[in-house]
This record gives structure tokens, C-alpha cells and sequence, in this order.
């Protein structure tokens, strides 16, 4: 067995549902003390977060990722046991092993092989994991990066593992990701009884036709990394369980995701134009979850294509779509940020799984990458 896939196996094995670790960034901390590392335990609140640098000089070159996994659902769903990280027919089965625990896996034994090879490498290398990436992200990757910003230590590269691949390693990463905005909207009406419509206001009536315009609106033509921004209604609740009762109150929820052609308060004032020319009364809650960010050119993207053809033979394809990541927290750093890891056709479902070759695959790409930018 490899040391990939071993290392892999170890860290599934760790059932470490957002937020917890479950000692996961207490088992990479070690190793890569061993390689020489640094390394700096950041707790907030609940979450466990792990910032881990060799050297003390610039360019800085940064592995991010997160320990934490989504819960597995019914575990009698499951072919092998979420959480046994059992080697079957070639794929590491388990959860985290696509999302993102073989990345991390990679990112480790790419790194010691690294340090081996060139001890004297230029720069610094750095990780940061977190334990709640795919949680409220909130005392995760923003705590840990405001506290680098604080005392100016900068990011120069920053690679992400999130599964980016799609049929096989490395035909496609991430070197963007679109913003994404949320909004809850509440239309208030009169509450009463359906047979006395002219006594009541109905905010399904009045929210329907400016929902409709929302939903049919036109926002931008994206660019070439982006596709057009888009609008998505996730839930419209009214009425009170009863089907003679006029409800008092429409709530839905929406979302945006943006591109780099319109901003978070471009979007928030058509939006709010619309419902004003529908004279509704209403109010609206919003979350902008994260800012696009791009990483068109630079010395990691041309570091990353070259290093995933000189592995497998492959030319990547560069994309922004799927959902955030905690790279849109380092982004507005001034970091360039790729997202690269394994493909990403299981994650978040029952049986995830990973092919083990691709895991050592990964790493040897990753390794590559380390050397074009270090050496």
C-alpha cells in the first residue's frame, strides 16, 4: 500500500463531521513537523484550524484544504462502511475520500518528498485546513486568514484541493469561482378568510408576477471565464396549513450566482428596483456568501497545466463553475488561487469513493508543482 493511500485510509478513518477534527490536523501536524514545519494551532469557537509554514521567505506557496466531512446519511445506504476506508476493485471507499481527505493526503506526501528531494527549495511552503469548510464557514479559512492579514503574512500561491477533476485527473480545475448572494424575502399581506378575498391582501397574489420578472431577468453575458450570472428561487412558503385561510406572509429564498461582470450591490438594487415597481411590501435578508474571484494568468496556473500533462499526459480545461470554496477567501488577498484535486462524481454522496491510483497520481502532480514554483 502506498503512503498515499495509507495516509488517506488514516484520516477517513477520523469520523470528523463539521466541525469537528477528530485529531485529523493533529496527524497531518505531525508529519509535517517531522518535515520541518511550523506549526500554529488556531481555535475559534468550535473549529480547529491548522496554519503550518516551512521557511521564513517569500514567494509563499499554500495547500489549503478541510478536514471536515458532510454527515453520510443512513449508513446502511452504504456498500462498505463510511468510515472503514476500505480498498476495493481499485477505489478508496469512504467519505472524505473524494471531499477532501485524499487531497490532503496528497498534499502531504507530495510535500515530504518534496522536502527531501530539495531541502534548500526558495520560498516557504504553507498549509492551511480548516474544520469547517463545508459548515457555516464562518471560524474556519476567514478567521485564520484575517489573522495572517493582521500581521502581514501574504500568500503568494495558494492551491486548494477540492475535487476539480471531472472524468479523469486533471481535466479540469478551478482557477475561478462565481460570487454567490443570497437573499430572504418576505411579501406581507392581510391574513383572512378565502371566501372574503376584498377583506384580506394576498401576498402570494402580489409576489407571484415580480417573482416571475425576477426569475425571467437578464443580469449580464458573463466573460470568458464566467457564464452569465444566474437567479435561482430554493423555497417559497406561505399559508398557515388550512385551505380557507388567506396567508399573512410570503417567505422565499433565492440565490445568485454572480459573475465578475455585476457586483453583490448591483444585484441587491435591481432586485430591490423590481419589487418596488411591483409595490409590494416586503423585506429582504441577505448573505453575500462570496465574492468571484479569477485567477486568469500567473506563474501557478502555467505551474499547474505543465505539471498535470507532465503526469498524465492530459490537457486540462480551466473552469469557474460548481459551487464556493474557501478560496474565495484567500482570493482577495492578492494570492492567485487553482483549485486541483480528484473528480469529483461521488462527493457528498452515499458511497463516495476515489479511484487509489488517482490519489498517487495527485500527489506526484502535486509534488511537479512544488518544483516548478520553488526550485
Amino acid at each position: 500500500m502506498s503512503d498515499v493511500i495509507q495516509l488517506a485510509r488514516e484520516l477517513i478513518q477520523r469520523p470528523s463531521i463539521t466541525p469537528v477534527d477528530e485529531g485529523c490536523q493533529t496527524l497531518i501536524g505531525a508529519r509535517l513537523s517531522t518535515a520541518g514545519f511550523e506549526l500554529e494551532s488556531m481555535v475559534f469557537a468550535d473549529t480547529t484550524n491548522l496554519w503550518a509554514r516551512r521557511g521564513t521567505q517569500e514567494p509563499v506557496f499554500c495547500f489549503a484544504g478541510h478536514t471536515d466531512v458532510v454527515p453520510v446519511g443512513d449508513e446502511q445506504s452504504w456498500q462498505y462502511p463510511p468510515f472503514a476506508a476500505e480498498l476495493a476493485d481499485g477505489y478508496l471507499h469512504g467519505r472524505g475520500a473524494a471531499d477532501m481527505k485524499g487531497s490532503l493526503a496528497a498534499m502531504v506526501i507530495a510535500t515530504e518528498n518534496f522536502v527531501r528531494k530539495y531541502p534548500n527549495h526558495k520560498g516557504s511552503i504553507a498549509f492551511l485546513i480548516t474544520s469547517d469548510e463545508e459548515g457555516p464557514f464562518i471560524n474556519g479559512t476567514p478567521k485564520v486568514i484575517e489573522t495572517l492579514e493582521a500581521r502581514k503574512e501574504k500568500i503568494t500561491w495558494a492551491l486548494v484541493g477540492e475535487p476539480s477533476s471531472t472524468a479523469e485527473l486533471g481535466d479540469s480545475i478551478k482557477n475561478g469561482r462565481r460570487g454567490s448572494l443570497s437573499g430572504e424575502l418576505s411579501v406581507r399581506g392581510i391574513q383572512g378568510h378565502v371566501a372574503y378575498p376584498h377583506l384580506a391582501k394576498n401576498p402570494v397574489h402580489q409576489a407571484m408576477p415580480a417573482l416571475s420578472v425576477l426569475a425571467g431577468a437578464h443580469w449580464d453575458d458573463g466573460n470568458r471565464f464566467f457564464p452569465p450570472t444566474s437567479f435561482q428561487i430554493s423555497n417559497i412558503h406561505a399559508g398557515t396549513g388550512a385551505g380557507n385561510v388567506v396567508p399573512g406572509t410570503l417567505k422565499a429564498s433565492f440565490n445568485f450566482r454572480f459573475s465578475t461582470e455585476v457586483t453583490a450591490p448591483e444585484l441587491q438594487q435591481r432586485v430591490i428596483d423590481i419589487l418596488d415597481a411591483h409595490q409590494l411590501d416586503y423585506a429582504i435578508d441577505w448573505k453575500l456568501n462570496g465574492e468571484p474571484f479569477i485567477t486568469g494568468s500567473g506563474e501557478l496556473l502555467e505551474a499547474t497545466q505543465t505539471s498535470i500533462y507532465e503526469v498524465t499526459g492530459r490537457h486540462t480545461e480551466l473552469s469557474t463553475a460548481g459551487g464556493t470554496s474557501d478560496g474565495r477567501f484567500i482570493a482577495p488577498t492578492g494570492a492567485q488561487v487553482i483549485e486541483l484535486g480528484p473528480v469529483n462524481a461521488t462527493i457528498h454522496k452515499v458511497d463516495e469513493c476515489v479511484r487509489a491510483a488517482d490519489l498517487e497520481e495527485l500527489a506526484l502532480v502535486y509534488e511537479r508543482i512544488l518544483e516548478h514554483l520553488l526550485c
